[in-house]
């Protein structure tokens, strides 16, 4: 008997017949002899509506208030699933994040997680009552319900299943596993079996959309087991297991690609060249709560003045251009440039730590196609390129090929 935690998210349980086909999943998990414990996001579109709702009365609202209403669909769904699986004959009652003991701090829209009271789970599921919990959602200190920000369910079916000890997590989405990149873009795309932590959670911050990032933290810093599985298959197989990097037998050397749409990049030219300028920069956009992700400098032929180039989020680059610009006697240059029509693409494989001549082949698949990179960075498992985004499709399929992930012909 295993102790299992599924989650649905908003597509899996976007309408009253997706949600009689979990109630039809969950059954078969029981039936199997499990211990059954089932973490559900908003149907499709709901917390969107609410959101909406909030904003048309003002949006200077009370962050306490607008997690009272958004939290709100996910209990529509814990719900209406407890009654399918009562209807289909399963025991199950539904919980409120508060009251499994989902304790969070008071950042009210973007809370964490601080602890999990699991007692009143472990006692429901050893009386073989499945208890279906809202996702994304938990309590204060100060007794107000709190959300965990967007693809929060991930992070509190993570965190339930580390706190009951769980033989694994399931994550049912509207894919069928973690692919080696963007299946729709590169038909040769294969499911992956098997990755490790590491290399998800490298994915999922450079534009993977399968798993929310915080969710892979927390399975990583826990040792929790989880598979990516699809909501919409008969038999989905056994998904993508994510799991500790010795649990691998066979390694690749680049396990997935990736691309965000995201970045666009700025340029400030001539930039006296003397220490602390580039601390002053960022800070000022650090105040603004704006991220800089990739950074290349070029320092001039005489050294006194440097062209330094960043990439921030597309929908922050008209405030982080003003931002620039309302200190341009501070920051001491004589232009700024901005480009929003780019794309950053990723290669993430542990293999990358005991093989070289990864970044050349990358570089020089992307040079035989005519593509040029603009800015490059780079961790220990993974190497990023700044193209412009009119390559996207061509780089992808050509990365694909060079590091051998291509599916055989069938």
């Amino acid at each position: 008997m295993a102790l299992v935690v599924q989650k649905f998210g908003g597509t899996s349980v976007g309408d009253i017949d997706r949600i009689k086909n979990v109630a039809n999943k969950v059954k078969k998990e029981v039936e199997a002899g499990n211990k059954v414990a089932v973490v559900v996001s908003a149907m499709s579109g709901v917390t969107n509506q609410l959101v909406k709702y909030c904003n048309d009365i003002t949006e200077d609202f009370d962050k306490r208030e607008y997690d009272a209403v958004v939290s709100t669909g996910e209990q529509v769904t814990s719900g209406l699933l407890a009654i399918a699986l009562q209807n289909i004959g399963v025991k199950a009652r539904s919980y409120s994040g508060w009251q499994v003991g989902v304790k969070t701090d008071t950042a009210y829209g973007k809370a964490r997680i601080e602890g999990i009271d699991a007692d009143t789970l472990l006692k429901s599921m050893e009386d073989g009552v499945v208890a279906v919990v809202t996702g994304f959602q938990g309590i204060s200190d100060e007794g107000r319900v709190t959300t965990l920000g967007r693809g929060g369910s991930d992070t509190s079916a993570v965190a339930l299943a580390a706190a009951l000890n769980a033989d694994r997590c399931d994550i049912y989405t509207d894919v069928d596993g973690v692919y080696t990149t963007d299946p729709r873009i590169v038909k040769k795309a294969k499911k992956i079996d098997r990755i490790s932590y590491e290399e998800m959670l490298e994915m999922a911050s450079l534009g993977s959309k399968v798993l929310q990032t915080r969710s892979v933290e927390m399975a990583m810093k826990y040792g929790v087991c989880v598979r990516v599985l699809s909501s919409f298959l008969e038999d989905p197989g056994m998904g993508t297991i994510v799991c500790e990097e010795d649990e691998i037998v066979e390694k690749e050397i680049i396990s997935g690609i990736t691309y965000s749409r995201d970045e666009a990049k700025i340029t400030l030219l001539e930039v006296a060249d003397k220490p602390g300028v580039s601390a002053t920069i960022f800070s000022f956009l650090a105040d603004a709560n704006i991220n800089v992700d990739m950074i290349v400098q070029n320092i001039s032929e005489d050294g006194k003045t440097t062209d330094l180039t960043f990439t921030v989020p597309k929908l922050e680059l008209a405030n982080a251009v003003d931002i620039i610009k309302s200190h341009k006697d501070v920051i001491n240059y004589r232009d700024v440039m901005s480009a929003a029509n780019v794309v950053k693409v990723s290669i993430v494989g542990v293999g990358m730590r005991s093989h070289v001549g990864v970044a050349s082949t990358m570089f020089k698949s992307l040079a035989e196609k005519g593509i040029n990179i603009q800015v490059i960075s780079t961790s220990e498992i993974k190497v990023s390129v700044l193209i412009d985004d009119e390559y996207t499709e061509l780089a992808l399929r050509a990365l694909h090929t060079a590091f051998g992930l291509d599916k055989e012909e069938e």
